[in-house]
Order: C-alpha cells, then sequence, then structure tokens
C-alpha cells in the first residue's frame, strides 16, 4: 500500500503529530509526506516529498491572528495549481492532518482514492466537543471545508465521542525526565511579542520565568526572566525543569503540558475559535484559562502560582492503533 500524508505546517501541533504517525504508518505502507502552510518550527528527521505553500493564519504580536500579513500570504492561484498538478496516481489512500491541498486534489480529481482525515480539527465533526457559548459559524464551516475527507478521526483532550480519541504524544514528551522545580515556569505565546509579557511578570521575582517567543532571534536575560528564540534543545531543557506552563490554547502544546503534569494556565489566541474551544475544554477540566493579558494579567497569575494543581489525565500511548484504524488494516 502506498499513501499519501499530507500536514498543515501552520504553527508545531500538526507536525509533532508527523512526527509520531509517520513511523506508525511506515511500518503498514510507503509513506510519501506533503507539508503545506507556514510559520512551522519543528523539523522533521525524514524525508520530505512535496512543499507547498498552502493556506494558513500568521501570528500576530499582539494576541490575534495578523489578518493584514495573512491575508498577504493567500496565494489562491498558487493553491488552484499545486491542486490540479499533484498526481494522487500512484496512491491507495490519503491520510490528511487539516491539509487543503492533498484534499482538494483527492475530491476534484481523485475521487476514486480515501482520504482519511486524522487530526484535532477533525474532532468537531462531534457536536459533544466543548464550544464557547458565542458559536463561531464561520469557523465551523472551515472545520467542515477546509481539508475534505471521507472518513475521520478526531483527536481532542478527552474521548468526547465515538471516533475521538485522546492526544498523541511525542516520544521525547513521553520519555523526558522532569525535576518539577517549584519556582521554574515555561511560557510559550505565539501571538505575543516577550515585551508585551514581561513587565506583569516582574513583581514574581521568586520564579524563573523562560519565555520561548516567535519574534525574537537573540536570546535575553533580565534577573528572572529569560527570553528565548523557539528551539526545540534549549526547549526541552527548560521543559524539564518546569512546574508551570503559561501557553496558547493550541491543542497539541496543551495535550503535552497536561501529559506532564505541569501546573497549567491557557490564553487563547485573540478571535480564533478554534483555541477558544479548546480553553473551554480545559477549563471544563480544571485548567486556569485567562482571556486576554490586560491590567489584571499580574492579579491572574499570583492567584494561579499560589493555588494551581496539574490535572490528572490518561493519554494511553495508541499512535500504532490509530495509524492502523486510519490504514484500515488489523
Amino acid at each position: 500500500m502506498k499513501i499519501l500524508y499530507g500536514v498543515q505546517a501552520t504553527g508545531n501541533g500538526h507536525l509533532s503529530r508527523c512526527l509520531e504517525f509517520y513511523p506508525a504508518l511506515s511500518k503498514y505502507a510507503d509513506v510519501d509526506v506533503l507539508l503545506s502552510g507556514i510559520q512551522g518550527d519543528l523539523k522533521l528527521p525524514f524525508p520530505v516529498k512535496y512543499r507547498k505553500h498552502g493556506w494558513g493564519f500568521v501570528f500576530g504580536k499582539k494576541g490575534g491572528i495578523d489578518y493584514w500579513a495573512t491575508a498577504k500570504s493567500l496565494k489562491p492561484l498558487r493553491f488552484l495549481i499545486d491542486v490540479f498538478q499533484l498526481d494522487l496516481s500512484e496512491y491507495d489512500m490519503v491520510i490528511n492532518d487539516f491539509e487543503p491541498i492533498t484534499a482538494y486534489a483527492r475530491k476534484w480529481r481523485f475521487k476514486n482514492i480515501e482520504c482519511v482525515s486524522l487530526s484535532h480539527q477533525a474532532a468537531f465533526f462531534s457536536k459533544n466537543i466543548p464550544r464557547p457559548k458565542r458559536k463561531g459559524y464561520l469557523a465551523e464551516f472551515i472545520f467542515k471545508y477546509f481539508a475534505p475527507s471521507t472518513r475521520k478521526i478526531g483527536l481532542h483532550f478527552q474521548a468526547y465521542d465515538k471516533g475521538v480519541f485522546t492526544p498523541v504524544i511525542r516520544k521525547d514528551i513521553r520519555e523526558l525526565k522532569q525535576e518539577y522545580l517549584d519556582n521554574e515556569v515555561l511560557i510559550y505565546l505565539p501571538a505575543f511579542t516577550s515585551k508585551a509579557i514581561e513587565h506583569h511578570l516582574k513583581q514574581f521575582e521568586n520564579y524563573n520565568f523562560h519565555i520561548f517567543s516567535k519574534h525574537t532571534k537573540l536570546e535575553n536575560h533580565q534577573g528572572h526572566i529569560h527570553v528565548y528564540p523557539v528551539d526545540k534543545v534549549n526547549w526541552m531543557k527548560r521543559l524539564s525543569i518546569s512546574s508551570y506552563a503559561i501557553m496558547g490554547a493550541g491543542f497539541q502544546g496543551g495535550a503535552e503540558m497536561l501529559y506532564l503534569r505541569k501546573k497549567l494556565m491557557a490564553i487563547p489566541m485573540l478571535a480564533q475559535y478554534e483555541q477558544e474551544c479548546n480553553a473551554k475544554a480545559l477549563e471544563d477540566m480544571g485548567v486556569t484559562v485567562v482571556t486576554a493579558i490586560d491590567d489584571n494579567f499580574a492579579d491572574h497569575v499570583k492567584e494561579w502560582l499560589e493555588n494551581a494543581q496539574p490535572i490528572e489525565v490518561d493519554f494511553p500511548d495508541h499512535t500504532d492503533y490509530l495509524a492502523r484504524k486510519a490504514l484500515g488494516v488489523n
């Protein structure tokens, strides 16, 4: 069996899952990988046959999406050319993690090939997935039509419905040795600059804050506040000693913090409905959720540092099972 594995490369969550699913799928099939999208930081340690521009959003610096930069990055003609030039005739199946080029090449041109959606976004077919009171009709439309498939396998923080499974956690996260130092705080908020966060943390001198930022290229250390560019080696080093984590409400990052029993604060991106849904799910589980970094943020941090507790979760290693389920093999 030969499959094409299409992966959305905007952000790191899809790439993190690819790191696990590629070797699992490769045990049962000949796998080629197509990446499309922008702003992913993780490097894949295996061949990528196709790299496409695709569609995705650009992180802003004030807590949300940079809509102007996102609009400039959209290239509809290039997208259509990529869709109609992609030849799927040599493949028996497409596995898709919210990647539109492979999805529409299959839908428009190779209808006889099965396309299995294996992603977090696939979970939103279920009405049981936690959602905020304000429904995002455009976002729900995007969940449904951005990367259409013939079959769905969804991932979420809990198995909310049939066909929805708990997260896939990277092997290096599962094997990470931790110290849980009480005064170490890890921060990753890709939609904020470090400057938007730092001044709120100055009063907490008994804690070391390690901020990883997509908006800086150089390390900066000022007392108990440390800023780093995104780098996997340094990230894993700081992750191994931190008891606390302040993260966006992206799915994969939140799942990894829960698995590692970090005391988690989640801050969803502004007007990003998927993250609002994730935040609602996390809040229902007992995670501290803060909706904005504003004049009250330091008070929220103080209460969280004093009272937060790890959330107990059960995320079994079912990567191989899900790969076989996607491929339809026993």
